[in-house]
C-alpha cells in the first residue's frame, strides 16, 4: 500500500498478474511477466519483424534465405537439391590408409610407412616385427649368412606381448641360430 504505482500488471489478457520486474517486449512495447515475456507465449502479432532466423547449409555453410510463411527445412532442402556447392575438405574420408598386414581392416588418419618394405600399416602393427616385415628378414637372413627366419607365433593381446612363455620362447629360438 505504500507503494501503488510499483510494478505493472501483465499485458497477457489470461494473466493480469502483479509483477514487480516485468519485462517490455520490444516488438509490440506491452509489458508482461516472466510467463508471458517470449514472442509464443503471449502471441506476439509484430514478432515477425523481430523474430527472423536465418537457416545455415549443412554442406557449403551458406546462409539460405526465407520466405514468410515457408519452412526453413523446405528451404534448406531446396537449395541442396539446386544449388549447394559442398565445401572442399567436408565429406572427405577421414580415415583412409588401410593396414597392409593381411588379415587386418583397420584404417588410420595418418600414413605409417615401414622403412624396411615401405607398406602402410595401422598402429598395432606398425613396427617390422608386428607385420611380419619381409625386408627386415631379408636383411637379418643377410647379415648372418643366408639363414632364413621362422615366422614368429606371437601371442595376440598387450598383456600376454611380454608374457614370459613368449619371451623364453623367443631366447629359445635364438639359441638355436
Amino acid at each position: 500500500m505504500e507503494f501503488p504505482d510499483l510494478g505493472k500488471h501483465c499485458s497477457e489478457r489470461t494473466c493480469k498478474q502483479l509483477d514487480f520486474l516485468p519485462v517490455t517486449c520490444d516488438a509490440c512495447k506491452q509489458d508482461f511477466c516472466k510467463d508471458h515475456f517470449s514472442y509464443t507465449a503471449h502471441e506476439c502479432p509484430f514478432a515477425f519483424k523481430k523474430d527472423v532466423q536465418v537457416p545455415v547449409c549443412p554442406l557449403c555453410d551458406v546462409p539460405i534465405p526465407v520466405r514468410r510463411g515457408e519452412t526453413p527445412d523446405v528451404a534448406v532442402g531446396e537449395h541442396i537439391d539446386r544449388d549447394c556447392a559442398p565445401r572442399p575438405g567436408r565429406g572427405e574420408k577421414v580415415f583412409t590408409y588401410r593396414c597392409s598386414k593381411e588379415g587386418c581392416k583397420k584404417k588410420e588418419m595418418l600414413q605409417l610407412a615401414c622403412v624396411q618394405c615401405h607398406g602402410n600399416f595401422c598402429i598395432q602393427h606398425r613396427h617390422p616385427l608386428d607385420h611380419s616385415c619381409r625386408a627386415a628378414s631379408c636383411s637379418a637372413g643377410k647379415a648372418r649368412g643366408s639363414v632364413t627366419r621362422v615366422p614368429e607365433s606371437k601371442p595376440s593381446g598387450a598383456l600376454n606381448a611380454l608374457s614370459s612363455s613368449w619371451l623364453a620362447q623367443q631366447l629359445r629360438w635364438k639359441v638355436k641360430q
